[in-house]
């Protein structure tokens, strides 16, 4: 069944253009994400205060 499948596959060649708004849809959304990361982060230290740091183990 898998032979059969390949078979019938096609695949999408992507043009330049293309292939340059994908990467800046990637970029995009890599930098979306670090912003989040950075917001909840500091959302967390600014609830538990700088004390977070300084509890003992």
């Amino acid at each position: 069944m898998a032979g059969e499948r390949n078979q019938f596959e096609e695949t999408i060649k992507l043009t330049d253009k293309q292939r340059k708004a994908r990467r800046s849809r990637s970029v995009a959304i890599a930098v979306g994400l670090a912003i989040l990361v950075v917001i909840f982060y500091v959302a967390t230290i600014a609830k538990f205060g700088p004390s977070l740091l300084n509890r003992p183990l």
